[in-house]
């Protein structure tokens, strides 16, 4: 795959690489291609709850359970 970028999008990637951010170009492109596809999976998330009925409210007792399932889930 080839990718055109106009000069200063690669002097960036170029600084990225040779900042010692990142091995290499392609590793660049990588991690940008990973982030978008977890903000993606996020906004789905936020999305999805969104759309969910409300089936309580969100005070101490609810969060105080949430911590207790997380505990015992590990």
């Amino acid at each position: 795959m080839n990718v055109s970028l106009p000069e200063d999008l690669k002097s960036f990637v170029d600084s990225q690489v040779n900042d010692g951010n990142y091995g290499s170009t392609s590793e660049y492109v990588r991690d940008l291609i990973r982030r978008d596809q977890d903000r993606r999976q996020l906004r789905a998330a936020l999305l999805e709850g969104a759309r969910s009925p409300i089936v309580g409210p969100a005070d101490a007792a609810y969060f105080a359970s949430l911590r207790s399932r997380t505990e015992t889930d590990t």
